[in-house]
Formats: structure tokens, sequence, C-alpha cells
């Protein structure tokens, strides 16, 4: 069958491949510069052709609840939004985590604090990998670098998100929403009927259906003891996936004497800075994080025993490269360079920078 290509964006690229991997539900509301999502799938009208359901919310906080709701009959269901949208969802997150539901959840980045701007960010770091809401839960979170990613990764958000009833988020940022790129999309998959929805999900509140005993969802245990058996259970689920689904890239790191870390639009510029530098005779490689959490830190564990400094770049003061630092142990120095407000650094500031705050250090 010959592939589907098209020219579009990265936020449209998140609709066409939704309603392609067969999404039951959407629940969202409109936010720059996420905003397309949602159109797009108005647009296109999938109710009409795969039963999809679309609909905006009257706000984030009604959205993320609707979702829990679709996540507890083992649907699959998905919300999108921005930066200061993702923090009014962070409640209904904690409780999605809590309940362990699968569901998809895409965060198109803009710079905070606050209100702050439109322009393109890094700065929702601290806020998913280390988890806005309140409890110790984690949240699968994949970084795309390129439209082609937005749109499998909602594929692969789905399959590890029902893989280990946990929900999985997309954190992207404005650059890679906005810019448009060729991109394969996926074939249409089947939707599941609701026997498939309950050989696959027996844990789903499905009512009375098939004779069966109605199930109850919920992230509420008022027994200390059974709340921290299911806390231990938590733990031991994330140690899995720890294990399994650490992703990442490396680019020219064989023979590196200097590293950089950059995940998203930052690690597309950062290719360019690994040519600059090497031109100019320096072994600079790149390894992008794929996954920000399961984050490969043994990965970069063991870089810290073969090259002689690393430089973590991104669109923020300053979050991910406490990852880094954690991850080498001391052994090696570490710096961050990012710009902020929404305004994207050059590849000569990056080598620059590096030049800076590694090498002549």
């Amino acid at each position: 069958m010959a592939e589907d290509v098209k020219l579009m964006k990265g936020n449209e690229a998140i609709a066409h491949a939704a309603i392609r991997y067969g999404v039951d539900g959407y629940f969202g509301y409109p936010i720059t510069p996420q905003s397309e999502i949602l159109e797009t799938l108005m647009a296109e009208m999938p109710w009409e052709t795969t039963g999809m359901v679309v609909l905006q919310a009257e706000s984030e906080v009604a959205a993320i609840n609707m979702v829990y709701g679709g996540a507890g009959t083992g649907k699959r269901v998905m919300t999108s939004s921005s930066s200061p949208g993702i923090s009014l969802k962070q409640e209904g997150i904690s409780y999605l985590a809590g309940a362990e539901l699968p569901c998809l959840i895409v965060n198109v980045m803009r710079g905070g604090p606050g209100l702050g701007t439109i322009q393109p960010s890094q700065a929702d770091y601290f806020q998913t990998v280390k988890g806005g809401g309140h409890g110790d839960y984690r949240l699968i979170t994949l970084a795309p670098s390129s439209v082609q990613e937005m749109a499998d990764f909602v594929g692969l958000g789905l399959e590890l998100a029902f893989k280990y009833n946990n929900p999985a988020i997309i954190l992207a940022d404005g650059i890679i929403g906005q810019m448009m790129e060729k991109v394969v999309l996926p074939p249409f998959h089947t939707r599941r009927t609701e026997e498939e929805i309950i050989a696959e999900c027996p844990w789903a509140a499905q009512g009375k259906t098939a004779g069966r005993k109605p199930n109850v969802i919920t992230s509420l245990e008022l027994d200390p003891a059974t709340m921290e058996e299911n806390n231990i259970r938590f733990q031991a689920k994330y140690r899995k996936i720890e294990e399994n689904e650490v992703r990442y890239e490396e680019f020219q790191c064989e023979d590196a004497e200097y590293l950089l870390i950059a995940f998203g639009s930052s690690a597309r510029i950062c290719q360019k800075v690994v040519e600059n530098a090497r031109a100019e005779g320096i072994k600079l490689g790149l390894l992008r994080p794929i996954t920000l959490w399961p984050f490969p830190k043994e990965v970069i564990k063991a870089y810290a025993d073969k090259v002689k400094g690393m430089l973590s770049v991104e669109l923020n003061a300053g979050q991910m490269v406490e990852d880094v630092r954690l991850a080498v142990n001391g052994k090696i120095k570490v710096e961050h360079f990012g710009r902020l407000g929404g305004i994207v650094f050059t590849p000569d500031e990056v080598l620059n920078a590096l030049k800076e705050l590694i090498i002549k250090k």
C-alpha cells in the first residue's frame, strides 16, 4: 500500500494520527500554540467516519475530568493543551495516575510562569517529569523533535499507556507544534468493539455489560495501610517502566570528547551545532532523550567515563540539567545553556556557550 504522505504542522499531525490510531474520544480546550489540534479534529469530523467523539469542553478542568471518565470505561481517550492549561489539568492527571487509567495527554509548551507568552518554551519539564500534581506518581513522557514523531508518538503513547495502565504525555514545544514538515501518516486502525475493550481492560467500569458486576474506578483509599500498598505497587510498576521503556538517540557520539544533551526542538538545533563544532576540529556529540521519563540516566552515566564535559541545552532556565547532573554524579563538568521568554537560540550561541562553559574551563 502506498504511503500517505502529507505536508502539515505538528499540531495537525497529532490530530490526524489520533483519528487513524483509533482514538475513541478527544476532550480539549483551545489555547495557543496547540489550538490547531482541536481545530483540525473539528474540521475532519471523525464522528462521521470512525465514530470518534470530539468535544470542546467548557474549561481545561472539565476536559481532563472527561478524559478520566472515558478512560475509566477502557476507551482510548486523549486531551491536549499548552502550559497554563496543563497546569489546570494537574489535579485530574494525578487522579488518573492514582486510579491507574491509561490515556494520552499532549502539551505543546509555551513560556511562563503564569500566562507568560505564546512563544515556544521547554519550561514544563519540571511540571511533567517531576510530577506537577500531588502524590508520588509518574507520567510516561515522550519528547518529539519532528512532525513525524508528533504523529508516531500518538500511537506509541497509547500503546505504553495501555501496557502499563498509566497516563502518557507527549511533551512537545511550540516550535514542533507550529512547524510544517512532510509526515507519513499511519494507516487507519480498526476501532475496538465493546467485547474487545472488556477483554483488554477487565478493570474497566462497563456498568452491567455482559452481566458483569459493575466495577468502581477510584483513586480514593481511606485506609493508610491499603494506600501504602497501592503506592508500593505503583513504584514497582514505575521501576518496570524504567527497566524496559528508555528511549534515546545518539548523534556522532562514537568519538565525542564533549556531549550536548537536548530534547525536542533544541535537539534539532544542536545537530547543526555538532556539525559546526566538528568543522572546527571539536569532537562534539549529541544525546537526545526521547523519553524524558523514564530518563536515559544509565546511558548518560556511561558517557561520563568517555567525555570531558556535557552541556544541557534547553529552552528554559535549567531543568533537565538537574537530571543530567544526577546521572553523572559529579564525575565530569555539566553546565546549562538556554534562552527564555520564547527566544530561540542559534547554533552559534550554543557553540560559543560550549567553548566558554565547558572547554575553556
